[in-house]
C-alpha cells in the first residue's frame, strides 16, 4: 500500500487516455515573450557622455573587462531590446590597464589583491600595457567617457591632443580617440546627433580636491578654470554654465536623456578604510615608543596649554589605538611661539634635549626645529578622513625628512626617530581632509547637485539622484535576489573596486539599474535592467 501511494502521488502529474493506453505528460506553458518598448524616447543612437564613471573605470585603471562592464554598455544592451542601435567602445589594448606614451610608462596597470606580505594589499598587476596613447583610434564611440575630466574639460579644445599629454594640457584617454587635436569631447559626442544621451559630470570637479585631501584652492569666485589648479575645486558658476551648455548641445536636436547627479565622496571607501586612530600600542614598531614620545609631546602640551591651544595636545595610549598626528592648515602657525617658550625654559630645555645626546648649544637648533615640525599640528579626530593612500605611509620613516634634519646637524638615528609618518612628524595636508576642508566639499556638492536638478527639470530631462542612492549603499546597502548585500565596505562590500573611489562591475550594475528605473518611469518604457550577479564585485586576478 505504502509503495501505491508513493506511485499515485507521482502519476498524480499524468493521464491516461480512455481510449488507448498512451500517457502524456501535462507541461506549464512558457510565458508569453515580453515586447519590450521604448515608450516615448528613441534609443537607436545612444551616447554616454562623462568621466571615468562613464568610462567603465575601476581598480584604479581603464581596461577591456572594466569597459565591457561600463554602465552605459548595460543601458545599451537594454536598449537593444527596444529599438536600440550598436554602442562602440575605444577600447584599451589589453585588460592591464597601463598605457604608454612614445613608449615611456603613463598610466598605471590596474590593481589587484596581493598576499604576498600575508595580509591582502592592492598592487598593480604585473606586466606592460600594450596601450600606446600616440596609436589613435578611428571613431566615433558612443562611449565618450574620459577617466579624469571635469566638467570644464568637455568644452575644451585640445583637450584631446596627443601632443598636449606631455605638456599637461591634454588627457591621454581622450587623445587615444578625439577626432582632431582641437576637437571638444562635447563637440565629438554632438557630431554623432545622439538620439538619447547620459550625461554625468562633475564628479571631478570636487573629487580631486578631496582625495588630495583638500590639497588644492576652493576657486569660488574664480570664473576662468584656465587658471586652475588640477586639485581645485571648481567654482559653482563656471559648473552651472558650463552643464547648461553641455545640454543645449545634447538637445539641440531634440534629443531626450539622464542626468546623474553627484554623489558625496565622503562616504566612498577611499576616505572610510583608514581610521583616525590606527596607532596599535600592541605594535612592536610603535609601542615601546610610546613613553619616550609621550615625553617629547608632554613638553609641547605644555605650552599649548599654557596659550590655550589644548585642541592640539597629542598623547598616544598604551593600552588603546591612537590618533595619527596631523598637519592642520586651518590652525594658526604658533612656530615661533613654540620656538621661544622652549628657549626660556632655559636649563629645563637643555636637559629634555640631553636625553637625546644632544649638547646645551644645540638648544637653539631643536627648539626651532620642534617650532617647524609642530606649529600647525594636532592628533587627528573622528571628523577627520584619512585618505586610503594614507595606509602605506602610516608609520614609515620620511627620507627626505631625514635628509633634511641631517643638513641641519641631526645625527641620522635621531633624525629618523623625528621623521615617523604620523607619529613624531605630522601627515601633510593631502593626506588628510579635515572638517574645514569637507565643508568646501559639501558646499561645491550642494550647489552642483541643485543646478543638475534645477536644469534637469528646465531640459525636462530623466534625473537620477545617484548621491542619494549611493549614500544608501554606504549606509545599509543594496540586497540583491541571492541573500547577499552589496556595501560600500572596502574590497569585500562588492560595491567599489580597488581604488577605494569607482564602482566594481557590480556596483555599475545597481547604477545602470538606477537608471533603467528612471528612464522606465519618465519615458514609459519598459526596460528590464541587469542581474547584478551576473558582475563581479572584485576582480581577483
Amino acid at each position: 500500500m505504502k509503495k501505491f501511494f508513493t506511485l499515485l502521488a507521482f502519476t498524480g502529474l499524468l493521464f491516461t487516455s480512455c481510449s488507448d493506453d498512451d500517457t502524456a505528460v501535462m507541461t506549464t506553458p512558457p510565458p508569453d515573450p515580453v515586447n519590450y518598448t521604448s515608450g516615448s524616447a528613441d534609443f537607436s543612437n545612444y551616447v554616454a557622455v562623462g568621466n571615468s564613471l562613464t568610462a567603465g573605470y575601476s581598480d584604479n585603471a581603464l581596461f577591456i573587462d572594466g569597459q565591457t562592464a561600463s554602465f552605459p554598455n548595460m543601458l545599451a544592451q537594454n536598449f537593444a531590446l527596444a529599438g536600440g542601435g550598436a554602442f562602440t567602445i575605444p577600447f584599451m589594448a589589453d585588460n592591464l590597464g597601463g598605457a604608454t606614451l612614445g613608449g615611456q610608462t603613463i598610466l598605471p596597470n590596474r590593481l589587484i589583491l596581493s598576499f604576498a606580505t600575508g595580509s591582502p594589499t592592492p598592487v598593480p598587476v604585473s606586466g606592460q600595457g600594450a596601450t600606446e596613447i600616440s596609436n589613435t583610434l578611428t571613431g566615433p564611440f558612443n562611449n565618450m567617457g574620459v577617466p579624469g575630466a571635469k566638467s570644464f574639460h568637455l568644452v575644451a579644445p585640445g583637450y584631446g591632443s596627443v601632443a598636449g599629454v606631455p605638456l599637461g594640457t591634454a588627457n591621454p584617454y581622450y587623445a587615444r580617440f578625439a577626432t582632431s587635436a582641437s576637437a571638444t569631447i562635447i563637440g565629438d559626442a554632438a557630431v554623432q546627433n545622439p538620439t538619447f544621451f547620459t550625461l554625468w559630470i562633475g564628479n571631478n570637479d570636487i573629487l580631486s580636491f578631496a582625495t588630495s585631501g583638500g590639497d588644492g584652492v576652493d576657486q569660488a569666485g574664480n570664473l576662468d578654470p584656465t587658471t586652475y589648479g588640477s586639485n581645485d575645486l571648481t567654482d559653482p558658476n563656471v559648473f552651472a554654465s558650463v552643464y547648461d551648455g553641455l545640454l543645449q548641445t545634447l538637445t539641440a536636436n531634440g534629443a531626450d536623456g539622464v542626468v546623474l547627479n553627484i554623489p558625496d565622496v565622503t562616504s566612498i571607501p577611499y576616505f572610510t578604510t583608514v581610521p583616525h586612530d590606527p596607532l596599535d600600542p600592541t605594535n612592536p614598531a610603535f609601542g615601546p615608543q610610546i613613553p619616550l614620545l609621550n615625553t617629547i609631546f608632554g613638553t609641547l602640551n605644555q605650552i599649548y596649554t599654557a596659550i590655550g591651544q589644548t585642541q592640539r595636545i597629542v598623547v598616544f595610549s598604551e593600552t588603546e589605538a591612537s590618533p595619527v598626528v596631523i598637519r592642520d592648515e586651518s590652525l594658526p602657525d604658533i612656530s615661533a611661539t613654540i620656538a621661544g617658550a622652549l628657549l626660556a625654559s632655559g636649563p629645563a630645555f637643555e636637559a629634555f634635549i640631553a636625553q637625546f645626546g644632544l649638547p646645551p648649544q644645540a638648544a637653539p637648533l631643536v627648539a626651532n626645529l620642534l617650532g617647524a615640525t609642530y606649529g600647525q599640528s594636532r592628533q587627528a579626530t573622528p571628523e577627520d578622513l584619512v585618505v586610503f593612500p594614507s595606509a602605506s605611509i602610516i608609520g614609515t620613516v620620511n627620507t627626505d625628512a631625514v635628509q633634511a634634519l641631517v643638513g641641519q646637524g641631526l645625527s641620522t638615528e635621531l633624525a629618523g626617530q623625528f621623521s615617523v609618518e604620523g607619529v613624531s612628524l605630522p601627515l601633510e595636508d593631502k593626506w588628510v581632509l579635515t572638517p574645514d576642508e569637507q565643508a568646501s566639499v559639501a558646499g561645491a556638492l550642494a550647489s552642483y547637485n541643485q543646478t543638475i536638478a534645477g536644469l534637469a527639470q528646465a531640459y525636462d530631462l530623466a534625473f537620477v539622484d545617484a548621491n542619494a542612492y549611493l549614500q544608501t549603499v554606504a549606509d545599509v546597502g543594496i540586497p540583491l535576489s541571492d541573500g547577499s548585500t552589496i556595501t560600500a565596505t572596502y574590497a569585500t562590500g562588492g560595491g567599489f573596486s580597488l581604488d577605494g573611489v569607482h564602482p566594481s562591475p557590480r556596483g555599475y550594475a545597481l547604477v545602470a539599474n538606477l537608471i533603467v528605473e528612471t528612464i522606465n518611469a519618465k519615458y514609459g518604457s519598459n526596460l528590464p535592467g541587469v542581474d547584478p550577479l551576473d558582475f563581479t564585485g572584485l576582480y581577483l586576478q
